[in-house]
């Protein structure tokens, strides 16, 4: 009896430890998926944007398959102990956007992560070719001179059903950069002083974002003018 107990302890034990297991495996996640396309309304092209975020360990491996049953990415870091947590990867920049498109269909992609402990991540993100109308700028007007250096309030357009606005200010050779996200519904940023240089180009970026995700930019530059 004593040794028929025992061995009950030990078959229930094990299938305790099975159901931890089981638990664990269960509870591994991404932090996000997304799957998301953007036109540059300037340069006259698009691409299509993949980003995965991992638990709190690194991606050894990470396999995402199209609506249609292609895997478009077959992502590994046979080398790596660590892996990797977080990816954005991106398509080429064809101007025909139907290119991308078809190479890419909207619809459910499937996101299959492996841990470098094995352990199995899955999620879905869905792709939409629906792209939101992209701003027109009021100011500054598309490659102005002589921008003044004092407080400068970049101004367009509202779109509308935008769910976000992206403001990119960029210094053309200094390397300095503004990014901020705004509500849909903004219509204007103000450059905090300080950030503006004399007889300096800039990049300005001006984007809305659909409530798929899918983003539309305006781009254009602009000069400040020299110190008197």
């Amino acid at each position: 009896m004593a040794v028929g107990r025992l061995l009950s302890n030990i078959v229930q034990g094990a299938l305790l430890l099975l159901v931890a297991d089981g638990s664990a495996q269960a509870e591994e996640k991404f932090e996000k998926v997304a799957v998301y396309f953007e036109q540059n309304l300037k340069d006259k092209d698009a691409e299509v944007k993949f980003e995965a975020i991992a638990g709190a360990t690194g991606l050894a491996k990470l396999k995402v398959t199209a609506p249609d049953g292609r895997t478009v990415i077959d992502f590994k870091t046979p080398d790596s102990k660590l892996g990797i947590r977080h990816l954005i990867l991106e398509s080429p920049e064809p101007k025909n956007r139907a290119i991308v498109q078809a190479d890419f269909p909207a619809g459910a992609y499937r996101f299959t992560g492996f841990t470098g402990s094995g352990r199995k991540l899955e999620a879905e993100a869905v792709l939409s070719h629906s792209l939101p109308e992209p701003p027109s700028l009021i100011y500054p007007r598309p490659d102005q001179k002589y921008v003044a250096v004092g407080p400068l309030g970049i101004r367009w357009r509202p779109v509308k059903n935008s769910a976000a606005s992206i403001v990119i200010l960029e210094q053309e050779h200094g390397g300095r950069e503004i990014r901020t996200n705004l509500s849909g519904a903004a219509t204007e940023f103000s450059v905090p002083n300080g950030f503006l240089e004399f007889g300096t180009e800039y990049a300005l970026a001006i984007g809305t974002v659909s409530k798929e995700g899918n983003k539309s930019f305006t781009e254009t530059t602009f000069a400040t003018g020299d110190k008197k």
